[in-house]
């Protein structure tokens, strides 16, 4: 498996985990790391040497959703789609949950897990914890 490695320093860090960006929100992302997010993704995914499984958005650091970073992170999953990747979010508080609804937003294209280890399998990747299959044990 590759080891994971972040793409470029930056407000949030885009972590490559074989074929797959996986970035961590931790608390509140000011509009301009919002925006920059969604240009970091968008660009890795097209100017990535292979296809690129799919990308995980972890927000269980995010306390807050307001409707600006609600809709950059339907943006990155209609960007991501257009370019032929799937987006999941994944660990997603209650609370954030019950602020899209009452928002109203729908986040067409969006996945959701409630962790990234779901998230992974959702995307059919192993989790980097999980321990390898070995095949010819039992055989």
């Amino acid at each position: 498996m590759t080891e994971p490695f972040a793409t470029r320093p930056g407000p949030v860090p885009v972590l490559v985990l074989g074929d797959v960006l996986l970035v961590t929100l931790q608390g509140d992302l000011h509009d301009t790391a919002a925006e920059q997010l969604q240009q970091d993704i968008t660009q890795h995914i097209a100017s990535s040497p292979g296809p690129v499984g799919g990308v995980v958005i972890d927000i269980s650091g995010v306390d807050v959703v307001d409707s600006f970073l609600g809709r950059i992170l339907a943006e990155i999953a209609a960007s991501a789609r257009l370019l032929a990747t799937r987006t999941v979010l994944a660990g997603m508080r209650p609370s954030v949950a019950i602020t899209l609804v009452e928002l109203g937003l729908t986040m067409p294209g969006l996945d959701t897990a409630l962790d990234v280890e779901r998230a992974l399998s959702l995307l059919g990747r192993p989790s980097p914890a999980a321990p390898p299959a070995h095949p010819e044990e039992g055989a």
